[in-house]
């Protein structure tokens, strides 16, 4: 086992035998797409946390997240970046459990060619990471490549409050920005779990999707810039 399989939908887990009185585990910093497919499947989402520089699935909480009844990791690619496929590879080998990659769709339209696309909003988000200051600007591991589907920063101080307060002064000044994930999946109902996820948590109260989309204009960008950099990253809740 250990076989890396392309996921669309609950019936490749099916075809893969995966199915009632297994457990699959799934980020809960994401979509609950990879949550619906796994209970369709009639199988037991388990919920691990997540690296927090790629904000995808950590390899160690997988490890530690595996019992007796598990039966396969899904690992979601997020906001661009891929998922540390090698390490979770080792994993699944491992505890021999079958590795599902789920690809994220790419949320802009694109009439230009898609490597042209991505390469445009790979400038992007290389010209603010360069000029933003205030706020944790994405990284991206050694050897992975993002293609920044969302432009995702992390608003340093109290967590929510801040991030809350940041969002709101930056749309106050036409910045399109979003919560990326506003719950973690482990906290929606259906999917309720009694667990601690301490990097997925404090994901979910500091990061902000800033815009980066490839048909941004050089002026575009620099509205984004004067708007974060003239808020210093910090403003009381009551902003």
């Amino acid at each position: 086992m250990g076989t890396i399989r392309r996921m669309g939908t609950e019936e490749q887990l099916i075809s893969a035998g995966v199915g009632s009185g297994d457990e699959v585990i799934v980020p809960s910093y994401a979509t609950s797409a990879a949550a619906e497919a796994v209970r369709n499947a009639g199988a037991v989402p388990v919920f691990a946390d997540i690296d927090p520089a790629s904000l995808c699935l950590d390899p160690a909480s997988v490890a530690d997240a595996v019992t007796s009844r598990t039966a396969a990791v899904v690992a979601v690619d997020l906001f661009g970046h891929s998922a540390d496929l090698a390490a979770l590879h080792l994993i699944a080998s491992r505890f021999a459990l079958l590795l599902l990659e789920a690809p994220e769709p790419d949320p802009y339209p694109y009439p230009a060619p898609f490597s042209t696309h991505i390469a445009q909003r790979q400038l992007n988000a290389a010209y603010l990471g360069a000029r933003l200051t205030g706020v944790v600007t994405p990284s991206v591991a050694p050897g992975a490549v993002h293609r920044y589907h969302s432009y995702v920063v992390r608003v340093p101080g109290n967590g929510r409050p801040d991030r809350d307060a940041f969002t709101r002064a930056l749309r106050a000044r036409g910045v399109a920005c979003r919560v990326p994930v506003q719950t973690p999946v482990h906290r929606l109902p259906g999917f309720r779990r009694e667990l601690w996820l301490p990097e997925t948590e404090r994901a979910a109260d500091e990061c902000l999707a800033l815009p980066v989309e490839a048909g941004m204009s050089r002026r575009e960008l620099h509205r984004v810039l004067s708007a974060c950099n003239a808020l210093g990253g910090l403003l009381p809740a009551a902003a």
